[in-house]
């Protein structure tokens, strides 16, 4: 006799499981109560119980469940750390994107989570666990796709792994990737194994933008929750960066190869201080004149021109992230969205990674990126970032939130004229991370918010006020409906 139900099974009776009542009880699953498939990737024995809670309980079960383990223990990285590995084991990471936002949601939710006053900590990873169900049922309709255990005959030894990686990767070989990987993260520190990916995260401009940004979303997760989790992280995001249609760009001459191959060889031509220099207006003026109508090569042609200028990269970052903000203004939609988000991912690995070569690597690409995403959206000429006025007056935060689920254009000049005034971001960021949790339904909400709140602080402070102000576009307004999973959290956590 079968004595488990299958997760097929599960996810199809999940809404019969719901009609018993709010408060009915499923049987709490111990490490004994199941038995994995042998060819399916296992987790460390501390949290596969938790991992195994979240992909067998039925979706309209799982926030009353795990509010009941939370009550008895259960701690916040625990949590955190069962969400990433429930969607690295049960969601395909190809293409990135699509339903796979379920795990890159889940730094954007954390990070929602830390900047939430105490009462809210919770909502943000409800809203990612919730969403990491119906991702997952999604991805039982398309194939039922599970990570399968590594081949550990063929995981190389520590000297041999570094190598065997960026073969594998140089010839979009799965299977030597994956055995690679697992060598790296048993292996290598964890700083050499970022600066692998964040190189090869950025190297094409397939998926638009996502493998950068699961790049930098599973390395921070993985600050938080502990590198022990790393190897089935690793693994799903070296499937993920390999992941391209048609034939073997080695072999091949794709558009979306094109930019980093030219930047392999345009960084080796940028001065050796590069890091060094003036942080100037009119610089970022030219870099913003260049992505508003050049091409992919124009960009990475201006960023080497004024990094060998003496231009501060500071000055080069700072019309990046403008543009990307200001696509947003002039057509809101997915394209634009991603130009923002995907600058934050390869701003974050430009900082943060060790090796000098990756670093202007991925700034060249950055600038290069944002030109095709103009393009892929066929983005026109409209408002300009650095030119649009605020309105006459100080509105209040009630106003301008309100604006937003009416006229975006309006709401961006009030959003100017506050931030001008009052010089303090933080009570308009307050409000806006508030209403993603209370409003936002889709993963876009948390990333863009995440990001856009973050970026805030990674430009010129004299340009500051412009880009929170853009940032309007795809916030959440005041006058939408309260999402039903606000009420349900805080009953599951408060009952």
């Amino acid at each position: 006799m079968k004595l488990h139900p299958s997760r097929r099974h599960l996810l199809q009776t999940g809404a019969a499981a719901g009609a018993l009542g709010f408060l009915s009880k499923i049987p709490l699953l111990g490490a004994d109560d199941v038995k994995l498939d042998p060819n399916q990737v296992r987790f460390r024995p501390e949290i596969e119980p938790l991992v195994r809670l979240l992909e067998e309980t039925p979706r309209e079960r799982l926030l009353e469940e795990v509010a009941g383990r939370i009550k008895k223990g259960t701690t916040y990285r625990e949590i955190l750390s069962a969400l990433l590995l429930a969607g690295v084991r049960n969601i395909q990471p190809r293409p990135v994107g699509f339903k796979f936002h379920a795990v890159l949601v889940v730094n954007s939710a954390h990070l929602a989570s830390v900047n939430s006053p105490d009462s809210d900590r919770w909502l943000p990873i409800f809203w990612a666990l919730d969403y990491f169900k119906s991702s997952q049922a999604r991805d039982v309709q398309e194939g039922d796709w599970t990570m399968a255990s590594v081949k550990e005959s063929e995981v190389p030894s520590s000297d041999k792994a570094r190598k065997m990686f960026a073969e594998g990767m140089d010839h979009w070989d799965e299977a030597k990737v994956d055995a690679a990987t697992s060598g790296l993260a048993r292996a290598a520190g964890a700083q050499e194994v970022f600066d692998l990916f964040a190189q090869y995260g950025a190297r094409d401009f397939r998926d638009i933008g996502h493998k950068a940004i699961y790049v930098a979303n599973s390395w921070r997760t993985l600050q938080a929750i502990g590198w022990k989790h790393s190897e089935p992280v690793l693994r799903s995001l070296g499937y993920a960066l390999l992941q391209h249609n048609g034939s073997n760009p080695q072999q091949s001459s794709h558009e979306a190869d094109l930019p980093g191959r030219l930047n392999e060889e345009l960084q080796k031509t940028i001065r050796s201080d590069w890091q060094r220099g003036e942080t100037k207006k009119e610089a970022t003026i030219e870099m913003l004149t260049v992505l508003r109508g050049g091409t992919w090569e124009d960009a990475s042609r201006k960023v080497v021109e004024l990094l060998n200028r003496k231009i501060s990269p500071q000055s080069i970052w700072d019309g990046l992230f403008q543009h990307a903000s200001e696509m947003l203004m002039r057509q809101p939609g997915i394209i634009s969205l991603h130009a923002s988000t995907t600058t934050n991912a390869l701003h974050y690995a430009h900082q943060n990674t060790f090796n000098d070569e990756t670093r202007k690597f991925l700034l060249l690409q950055n600038a290069a990126f944002l030109t095709m995403f103009r393009d892929r959206g066929g983005i026109k000429e409209g408002v300009k970032i650095d030119q649009f006025e605020p309105v006459e007056g100080v509105p209040g935060i009630e106003d301008i939130f309100s604006e937003i689920s009416g006229n975006k254009e309006m709401a961006a000049r009030k959003a100017l004229a506050y931030l001008k005034s009052t010089k303090d971001p933080k009570p308009f960021m307050r409000e806006a991370q508030r209403l993603i949790y209370l409003k936002g339904t889709g993963s876009h909400d948390y990333k863009f918010s995440s990001a856009v709140l973050e970026d805030y602080y990674n430009i010129s402070p004299q340009m500051r006020d412009r880009f929170l102000a853009a940032s309007v576009f795809w916030l959440q307004g005041s006058g939408k409906k309260n999402t039903s999973l606000v009420a349900r959290t805080r009953t599951a956590l408060g009952g």
